[in-house]
């Protein structure tokens, strides 16, 4: 990736991801993936989190048997979709409701990069005592730092 910066990755309802591509962020990466999830209602828990699950986590799934020369490397498993896989990405926007969903799943994730962000949706308000990076940063300042 010399010379190009990091994608922004959104994961979200239709009108979000929408908004998000006309504004120019859609991408393919080498192998077709796209940078982005539009989750609907027959979405399961599953997709959206196979889509934003590390390869830490993968690799902790994975139990294999004795291997062959026949069978594929791992690597050939893992999913090139998956956005904290991806070196290509900076940024996941999920919209908040959505992260609700998987909260498990943005609560394990405690690398800086990719930046997880909880956006509103048009049908969901942000709700900031929902938020994990406000959680996050009011455990690292007193109220006399904050004067």
């Amino acid at each position: 990736m010399a010379g190009r910066g990091k994608l922004i990755a959104v994961i979200g309802d239709e009108d979000t991801v929408t908004g998000f591509l006309l504004g120019g962020i859609g991408e393919l990466n080498k192998n077709r993936h796209p940078n982005f999830l539009v989750v609907e209602k027959d979405t399961t828990i599953n997709e959206i989190e196979d889509t934003f699950r590390s390869l830490g986590s993968l690799l902790g799934s994975v139990v294999e048997a004795e291997p062959n020369e026949h069978d594929p490397p791992l690597w050939a498993e893992i999913d090139s979709r998956q956005f904290l896989h991806r070196d290509d990405i900076g940024i996941i926007l999920i919209n908040q409701y959505i992260a609700e969903m998987v909260r498990h799943a943005l609560d394990a994730h405690q690398h800086s990069i990719p930046a997880v962000l909880e956006i509103p949706s048009k049908e969901h308000p942000y709700d900031a005592a929902k938020d994990s990076i406000l959680r996050r940063a009011r455990g690292m300042f007193t109220a006399e730092d904050l004067r």
